[in-house]
């Protein structure tokens, strides 16, 4: 990686054990951030946070946080500003998929997911908005997904979750822009993460097939006709954080091959 375009920044990124949330946190790293990783798998996240440093050179702090929790986002955020003093990036990786009919899903199912999705996204923004403010500069990119724009059966709540996150992202943006701040929401398509290799299983399962062949299905849903490595949805989401993105925010990218148009 060449581009050093984060050079002395703080980027906190959320759900970076795994997946995406991984592949952004390597991203800033390559690219000269200090990344704190966030997420509820301890063990994991500590040995992400390890090999981002060993590989890159930068300073890293693996951090527990649950994001549906309050206390624990608090928390976390506050370690982040006793080890730097600021945070530059805030990416919202962190998530969840429960799918199932509507007859069958329940209220417990239902509030878990928006807890995690929509819930845990508002509390991080809101934890890092008065630093943002503060030093008048700063870049929030939320993970949304082509679900918050589109749907599917049996994904009423991880939708209504998505959906959600990009209307938050709008409201976000509107404050923090007189401060030069920018939120901006990212949705991906099928990515290859351990996340939808998940959902391949169970849907798959569902619909008849084996996970394999539901990808496979998928991918040539897609007009390019592949499902996305996490990398190439980090790329884009260094984007958002760079100089070359000061003048976009309240908007929701797809990052999806060509699935959602609109």
């Amino acid at each position: 990686m060449d581009m050093k375009r984060f050079v002395g920044q703080v980027a906190v990124v959320t759900g970076a054990a795994k997946g995406i949330g991984a592949a952004a946190a390597l991203r800033f790293a390559q690219e000269g951030a200090n990344v704190a990783c966030m997420d509820v798998d301890r063990e994991t996240n500590e040995a992400t946070a390890a090999r981002i440093k060993q590989d890159c050179g930068v300073d890293t702090l693996a951090i527990y946080c649950n994001v549906a929790d309050p206390e624990s986002v608090k928390q976390a955020f506050d370690q982040v500003l006793q080890r730097w003093g600021r945070i530059d990036v805030l990416v919202t990786s962190a998530g969840i998929y429960t799918g199932s009919p509507l007859a069958d899903v329940s209220l417990q199912q239902w509030q878990r997911t928006i807890d995690v999705n929509l819930t845990g996204v508002f509390l991080c923004n809101q934890a890092v908005a008065p630093v943002m403010m503060k030093q008048k500069s700063g870049s929030i990119i939320n993970i949304s997904s082509m679900a918050g724009k589109t749907s599917w059966p049996g994904t009423m709540e991880y939708s209504a979750s998505k959906s959600g996150v990009i209307g938050l992202t709008r409201s976000v943006a509107m404050e923090l822009a007189p401060y030069g701040v920018t939120a901006n929401a990212v949705c991906p398509g099928n990515t290859l993460t351990e996340m939808v290799k998940g959902v391949a299983e169970q849907v798959g399962a569902r619909d008849g097939m084996s996970a394999q062949e539901w990808l496979a299905m998928r991918a040539n849903d897609c007009p390019m006709k592949r499902i996305a490595e996490p990398w190439e949805i980090a790329g884009v989401i260094a984007f958002l954080a760079s100089q070359d993105s000061r003048y976009l925010t309240g908007q929701a990218i797809e990052v999806d091959g060509g699935m959602v148009m609109s």
